[in-house]
């Protein structure tokens, strides 16, 4: 899994760290911090990890609810247009609904064309500003 992390980072133009990308991982999972998914293919009659998704919990106080981000989402490039993506998707919001989530988010790159496919594909809608909100960020490093 970490090994798809890493790929994952370098596919975002991220210097490739094996040991940076099992410690990220393990942190999160230790801590509780995130919930991952790994799909499995078989690959030279072997069963080899072929792609992940990763979410991670927000909260909504005013709806008193829990809410997932979809943050990563990658499929190993021999495993793509293989239907790997849309049901690391498909599981990752079946769980959020059975955890009482009211939405998940994600967001994508504009040049992203085929993920904005399978996003849209599964179901999720691209999104305007909120009415009466404006998203804004800061950046802290």
């Amino acid at each position: 899994m970490t090994d798809l992390f890493n790929k994952y980072r370098v596919f975002y133009n991220q210097p490739p760290d094996l040991e940076l990308a099992t410690q990220y991982i393990n942190d999160r999972l230790q801590n509780k911090e995130s919930v991952i998914f790994v799909a499995f293919a078989t690959a030279n009659n072997k069963v080899v990890p072929s792609g992940f998704t990763q979410l991670y919990p927000s909260f909504s106080s005013v709806r008193a609810a829990r809410n997932w981000i979809l943050n990563d989402l990658y499929v190993d490039e021999p495993f793509r247009k293989q239907g790997v993506g849309e049901a690391l998707i498909r599981t990752a919001m079946n769980f959020a609904k059975e955890q009482g989530g009211t939405w998940m988010q994600l967001e994508t790159a504009t040049d992203n064309h085929p993920a904005q496919s399978l996003y849209e594909q599964t179901g999720f809608v691209k999104q305007a500003p909120e009415e009466g909100y404006f998203v804004y960020r800061v950046p802290l490093r």
